[in-house]
C-alpha cells in the first residue's frame, strides 16, 4: 500500500505502534545490509523499541550469529521460508524482544533464478509469547520486487516495516 505524503513513514508509524504497545523489537538482515535498522534508527527515540539490527550476509554468519539450521541453509538456500523463519526466531530470542524481523532475499542485479528470480525476497517475523499461552510464532511472506539494486533493497526494508507494524497493530495475532 503506497503511503499517503501527507502519511508519517513507516519507520514512524511502527515506532508508535511498537511505543504504544511497549513492545521492542530486533532485525536479521541479509539482503538489506542494515537497511532496517537504519531506518528505525532514523526516528528520534527508537532506543525505547529497537534493540539490534544484525547483518548476517553469509551463511556462516547466519549459523553462528542466529542460530539458522545447516540443514535449512543446506536444503533450502539462504533465500528461503525455512531460512527466513529461522533468522527471525533467532534474533528474537536472542535479542529477547518481542518481535524478530528477517530479510533474506537477491537484490541483483545477479544471482536470480526461474524459481527466485532477482527482487525476491523473504520476510520473516517471529512473535514471543508469554511462556505457557502458546503464543508464539513465526510467519514468512514472500515478495518478488523490480527496481535496480538500491531500489529493491529499499522496497524489501519498507516492506519488511509493513509487515511488523501490521502484527504489531493487531496484537501479535499474527499465526
Amino acid at each position: 500500500m503506497p503511503e499517503c505524503p501527507a502519511d508519517p513513514p513507516v519507520e514512524a508509524r511502527v515506532g508508535d505502534a511498537l511505543r504504544d504497545a511497549d513492545q521492542t523489537v530486533a532485525v536479521a538482515e541479509s539482503c538489506t545490509g542494515g537497511l532496517v535498522g537504519s531506518l528505525l534508527t532514523d526516528v528520534a527515540g527508537s532506543s525505547d523499541y529497537f534493540d539490534r539490527s544484525v547483518v548476517t550476509y553469509s551463511y556462516d554468519a547466519k549459523l553462528t550469529e542466529l542460530a539458522v539450521s545447516r540443514e535449512a541453509l543446506d536444503e533450502h538456500g539462504a533465500v528461503s521460508e525455512p531460512v527466513a523463519r529461522e533468522m527471525a526466531a533467532g534474533v528474537r530470542d536472542t535479542a529477547g524482544t518481542d518481535w524478530g524481523v528477517a530479510t533474506t532475499g537477491i537484490a541483483g542485479p545477479d544471482g536470480g533464478t526461474p524459481e527466485k528470480p532477482v527482487g525476491t525476497v523473504y520476510v520473516g517475523l517471529a512473535y514471543r509469547g508469554e511462556w505457557g499461552t502458546q503464543s508464539s510464532y513465526a510467519t514468512v511472506e514472500r515478495h518478488e520486487f523490480d527496481g535496480d539494486r538500491t531500489q529493491v533493497k529499499a522496497k524489501i526494508a519498507r516492506q519488511a516495516l509493513e509487515t511488523l507494524l501490521a502484527a504489531v497493530e493487531s496484537g501479535g495475532d499474527g499465526a
